[in-house]
């Protein structure tokens, strides 16, 4: 699996589970630097 696909999974979960989207917009930085630094690479 992708980690882009991983967060979008992730993201969708606690969504669900309420967390605001302030704490999701920060995870999302925080996922997005770390696609940029590592590239999209596949995850176990």
């Amino acid at each position: 699996m992708l980690i882009s696909k991983a967060w979008k999974s992730y993201y969708n979960d606690k969504l669900i589970e309420g967390y605001s989207l302030t704490t999701l917009k920060a995870y999302r930085i925080q996922a997005t630097l770390l696609i940029k630094h590592f590239d999209d690479i596949e995850i176990a």
